[in-house]
């Protein structure tokens, strides 16, 4: 028999936090009862395009879901299923910007119709209009409402849903982020981080992370201990601008971008704070990953308290100045013991094994009815 092919749906598959947590699911579903293929919205390649090939999956490209390419879009998106016919399953990462997607997959009679809610913003930008218009209108074509936590269905389906949500925990291989002081150890050595307080970050420089603030915090703490280096993982449209205030403030030798990393499991294995003090989020996997390699995760109270699960973390005010959260920091860390957590991360059920057999069942059963 012929795979289940399932056609997600992403801007780029770039190492995000929704990008990871497919590829997460991806490595680990039997591939031979489901595969998975990608609709992305950029001519650049992204980070796990090569990884999705190598797994047998196909990627196609749409045009930028920009205002002045709707009309072109809605052309493309008509052709691309009047084409390919195979797919009874399309699950949208692309929160309401999927609508397009999700009405013509309706009126080209697919069957099942995912849209999956990663995130919750807070706050009010212009967009916002924008964006709540469309997921309004996107709701009649949706077969299934998923969502990493409950904050985030909410906020894209609606409090009224709650009975329809379904939770996919965004799911790690636990086994590879499981803390070892001796795997500690040799990965310090190698990054010549010995006898260093290191501060951590894993995340895409966009106005959600709070990276200036990050970045003030990290001069803050530097003040008080002078062997302090951060690292920050990831790229993104802010990252000069970040570069920049880092060399405004003297902190060229303390600060390292690190970029797109394929070792995150084992940089977050150095680190004695993983500092997360973000305007919004839904369930973020790197806080999921922070945990299971033991760091003390110090994270902003704009954060959903269902990612807090372990004892590692530790919620502090966005109100409070960064001389209060650098002051908070390193009294939290001072007595702090690094320790395997891979028992709590699989009792907690987010370890990727059990829930990517429960996914590829969904998927299998879905494609049935």
């Amino acid at each position: 028999m012929e795979p289940v092919r399932v056609l997600n749906l992403f801007t780029i598959m770039n190492r995000g936090g929704a990008e990871t947590m497919v590829m997460n699911y991806y490595r680990k579903i039997n591939r031979a009862k489901v595969q998975f293929d990608f609709l992305v919205h950029r001519e650049e390649e992204g980070a796990y395009e090569q990884e999705i090939k190598d797994l047998g999956g196909r990627i196609y490209r749409m045009p930028p879901m920009y205002p002045q390419n709707f009309s072109l879009y809605k052309k493309k998106i008509r052709e691309f299923f009047e084409e390919h016919k195979e797919y009874k399953i399309i699950h949208s990462h692309m929160s309401e910007l999927g609508y397009f997607a999700l009405r013509e997959a309706t009126r080209q009679e697919i069957p099942v119709r995912i849209c999956h809610a990663h995130n919750a913003p807070h706050g009010f930008e212009w967009k916002m209009i924008v964006r709540n218009y469309f997921k309004k209108r996107m709701m009649p074509y949706l077969t299934h409402m998923f969502m990493c936590g409950k904050e985030s269905g909410d906020w894209l389906f609606g409090k009224e849903n709650e009975d329809k949500f379904i939770q996919l925990n965004n799911a790690i291989d636990a086994e590879r982020f499981r803390y070892d002081s001796k795997k500690e150890e040799a990965i310090r050595k190698e990054l010549n981080l010995e006898n260093k307080f290191v501060v951590g970050h894993v995340g895409r420089f966009f106005k959600q992370k709070n990276h200036q603030f990050l970045i003030e915090i990290f001069r803050e703490i530097q003040t008080k201990k002078e062997n302090a280096i951060l690292l920050l993982v990831g790229t993104g449209e802010l990252k000069e601008e970040i570069q920049n205030q880092v060399k405004e403030l003297g902190l060229e030798e303390q600060v390292r971008f690190l970029g797109v990393r394929s070792d995150v499991d084992q940089i977050m294995k150095c680190f004695d704070v993983f500092l997360f003090p973000s305007l919004f989020e839904g369930l973020p996997v790197t806080m999921v990953e922070a945990q299971a390699a033991g760091d003390l995760c110090i994270i902003s109270d704009t954060i959903p308290r269902e990612c807090c699960i372990t004892e590692n973390v530790r919620i502090y005010s966005l109100e409070k100045d960064a001389k209060a959260w650098s002051d908070f920091v390193i009294s939290e860390s001072t007595d702090y013991k690094k320790k395997d957590m891979y028992e709590e991360i699989v009792k907690a059920g987010f370890d990727i094994k059990q829930n990517a057999k429960w996914l590829e069942e969904f998927y299998v059963n879905a494609a049935k009815s």
